[in-house]
């Protein structure tokens, strides 16, 4: 069968959030459920599917693209001529990107992780991608993030309220701030270095409007060097975090055929699981010939089969559906990518943790579940054991 144009998969709530938000969902589906009656909606400035076919953002074409489109819209630009040798793809899992952020801290320390020529990112992936790209120099920030506790606050203040008049269960301010404290000029200015180089650096939204999954290009967001563009940069890191029912919706401003609107994004997991790349991107439209290439998929969650004996209710019932479905399409996609790079002779790498780590203590985002989580994946990729080639 011929390689698709993008090894990715659909996915449905937990793919970005994993076991973490199943069961912030239930909580949030539960109060819904319970003041179904009174649920509304804010109002948005209406548009076509016309309208979305041709939108812009900040009126400049291939900020993003959709992993829908022709893969030749994805091809490098004739000023972007570094050849793609390393690739990183970040996946969702809520809290257990804690262990992403172990696996990147610990490959530092063991003096062996490459310079990535391609970056992307989907939800929590989405949020450690822009410091993954930059490299060593962050490893303190992205530990700090995922350890000190601060994560922790994003979760506070569930209001019920905000089912019944908003469109989550928690506000968005904190995860806002928390990007906006992280990602000021500074990283927009090093992120727009390194894409002049010809290093890509993605980020994965869901578009709940077109039902499509938006690839954004976060260096050439950067290098516009605006503040509209360090804005929409964080409403990109955020909208990939979002997790529907839990946090609200980012709303981008957009335009197309000579009207504004806003856009609607939330959690990249909805739609893409992790992101691979359409052979036009990762070749410029070339096979490597004799340079080698390296594909690494950091898989924040369990991918591995687990048995669980699943209460007989109707939340639980749902639940553990979906996440079986998210686990089959999460091991779809890596299936697909790796007999993708062994016809094309690419290196295949993939970490993920184990089935028999022990699953969180409570919901949210535990404090001392992350810490722990974090140096299980420091220790393995220290040790030189974080990076499997062949399948689960």
């Amino acid at each position: 069968m011929p390689p698709p144009s993008f090894l990715t998969g659909s996915i449905l709530f937990n793919g970005g959030i994993g076991r973490t938000g199943m069961r912030l969902l239930r909580q949030a589906a539960l109060l819904c459920g319970l003041a179904l009656a009174g649920c509304t909606t804010l109002p948005r400035t209406p548009y076509t599917a016309a309208d979305a076919s041709s939108s812009r953002v900040l009126d400049i074409d291939g900020l993003r693209r959709y992993t829908d489109e022709p893969v030749g819209k994805f091809r490098a630009g004739k000023d972007d001529t570094a050849a793609t040798t390393t690739y990183l793809a970040l996946s969702g899992g809520g809290a257990d990107g804690a262990y992403g952020v172990g696996v990147l801290n610990g490959w530092s320390a063991a003096g062996t992780r490459p310079v990535f020529s391609v970056v992307s990112g989907v939800s929590t992936g989405g949020l450690i991608a822009p410091f993954a790209y930059l490299g060593p120099q962050y490893d303190d920030t992205l530990r700090e993030l995922y350890t000190s506790g601060i994560a922790e606050s994003l979760l506070s203040d569930p209001s019920i309220m905000r089912v019944l008049f908003g469109s989550g269960l928690f506000g968005n301010t904190r995860l806002r701030e928390l990007v906006a404290r992280y990602v000021g000029p500074e990283i927009l200015a090093q992120v727009a270095r390194e894409h002049a180089k010809g290093r890509k650096l993605l980020v994965v939204t869901t578009d709940l409007d077109t039902q499509r999954t938006a690839v954004w290009d976060m260096g050439k967001i950067a290098a516009l060097g605006t503040p509209e563009a360090l804005k929409l940069f964080r409403d990109v890191m955020a909208a990939s975090a979002s997790i529907p029912l839990v946090f609200p919706p980012i709303l981008i401003e957009a335009e197309g055929q000579g009207r504004r609107f806003q856009e609607m994004h939330v959690d990249g997991g909805v739609t893409a699981p992790v992101l691979t790349l359409p052979e036009d991107l990762l070749f410029h439209g070339r096979l490597p010939g004799n340079s080698r290439v390296n594909i690494y998929i950091l898989v924040n969650k369990k991918i591995e089969r687990t048995f669980e004996l699943v209460p007989n209710g109707t939340i639980e019932v749902a639940s553990r559906s979906l996440s079986s479905i998210t686990q089959s399409q999460t091991r779809s996609v890596i299936f697909s990518t790796y007999d993708f790079a062994r016809r094309n002779h690419l290196g295949f790498h993939l970490s993920y943790i184990e089935r028999d780590y022990p699953p969180p203590p409570s919901q949210g985002f535990d404090t001392a579940y992350m810490r722990a989580l974090y140096q299980y994946g420091y220790e393995k990729a220290a040790g030189g054991h974080a990076w499997s080639a062949t399948l689960p």
